[in-house]
């Protein structure tokens, strides 16, 4: 039982790594271009941060939507399979 249900959260941690990995990265890299373009033109504005962040995470949640989903819902058909053995033991 216990064995199971550790396989449960760890398959579950690396589904959630996998979902939010594109996301992530691809803010991160915008982050960090637009930090070194503001040490270099010594522009201080947060908002200049915030925007493209978030138009980045939209584009790329378009872009990886229905990836995302698709893996989403193996996982969770997998979780739904798993149940009955679980109850069992």
């Amino acid at each position: 039982m216990e064995d199971g249900i550790i396989q449960i959260v760890a398959q579950a941690l690396l589904t959630a790594t996998k979902v939010s990995g594109p996301i992530l990265v691809a803010t991160l890299a915008i982050g960090l271009i637009l930090s070194i373009l503001q040490s270099a033109t010594q522009i201080q504005e947060s908002t200049l941060t915030f925007v493209p962040k978030l138009v980045v995470a939209a584009v790329v949640l378009v872009l990886t939507g229905s990836w995302c989903l698709h893996v989403l819902e193996g996982f969770t058909r997998e979780i739904f399979a798993a149940v009955p053995a679980l109850l069992a033991s």
